[in-house]
């Protein structure tokens, strides 16, 4: 039986995973656009439209890209590259032109930072649905001062993460995730001795992908233990926060 439309959507939404390695093919204009038309198309609040993404082409920005991403050399494999910010530059521009003042807070930088990754979202949706692999470069916010220096972003405009796309080189297994019981409640949230016991329920299913994928770690409990322990990226609210000011 064919798939209906409604059947394909679900599919390539299930079907994610993380691609890390791409083939040499270049990714067409016509579908960089249309993927940016579905981005667009994302919820936004008010809106407001409070996002951007920069496509990085050029070697030596790439190169420079991969050394302040701590590594990640798929930053400049990748047929296309590009960095979603949370974009209040024109917001500002608006303000100044009309005479009035723009206020940067908390709230401001939550729209910017939400509008940005449903847009950002919605285009790996697309991308995806049109066979592209896709994966997110969180280690973008390892040093901020650097990717400004690199992307030449404006005051108001916030790097978020990259992105990294193209035809996948290799065919990760997807990787489980918590069970719907864990995300999803009925009228109230659950004791704590019900979501660790759905925890536990989820470190048994994910020791055994780890296993089959060579992964030297017994489960995702000790993994989210060891991530949280310290503070990280403790530079980047005075960054984000208009350059300095407070997110009051």
């Amino acid at each position: 039986m064919q798939d209906t439309h409604q059947d394909a959507v679900l599919r390539t939404l299930v079907g994610h995973r993380s691609i890390r390695r791409f083939t040499g093919e270049t990714v067409p204009e016509s579908d960089v656009l249309r993927a940016i038309e579905a981005g667009q198309c994302a919820a936004t609040s008010s809106n407001i439209q409070a996002y951007c993404a920069i496509r990085v082409s050029d070697a030596e920005r790439r190169r420079r890209l991969v050394t302040l991403t701590g590594g990640q050399q798929k930053v400049a494999d990748a047929p296309l590259f590009m960095v979603v910010c949370g974009d209040t530059r024109r917001h500002r521009l608006l303000a100044e032109r009309a005479g009035h003042v723009y206020e940067s807070n908390l709230e401001t930088f939550m729209l910017a930072t939400i509008d940005a990754t449903l847009f950002a979202q919605n285009m790996v949706v697309a991308f995806e649905s049109m066979g592209y692999g896709t994966c997110y470069i969180g280690g973008l916010r390892n040093d901020l001062d650097g990717v400004h220096e690199v992307l030449s972003t404006p005051h108001g405009v916030w790097p978020i993460f990259g992105l990294c796309i193209g035809r996948p080189d290799h065919e990760p297994q997807r990787r489980p995730r918590l069970g719907a019981e864990s995300v999803f409640f009925d009228e109230h949230y659950p004791d704590d001795e019900s979501m660790l016991r759905f925890v536990d329920d989820y470190d048994d299913r994910l020791a055994v992908w780890y296993a089959a994928n060579g992964i030297d770690t017994p489960n995702w409990s000790s993994r989210i233990v060891e991530h949280f322990d310290e503070c990280r990226r403790t530079g980047n609210a005075g960054w984000y926060g208009d350059a300095g000011a407070s997110f009051a």
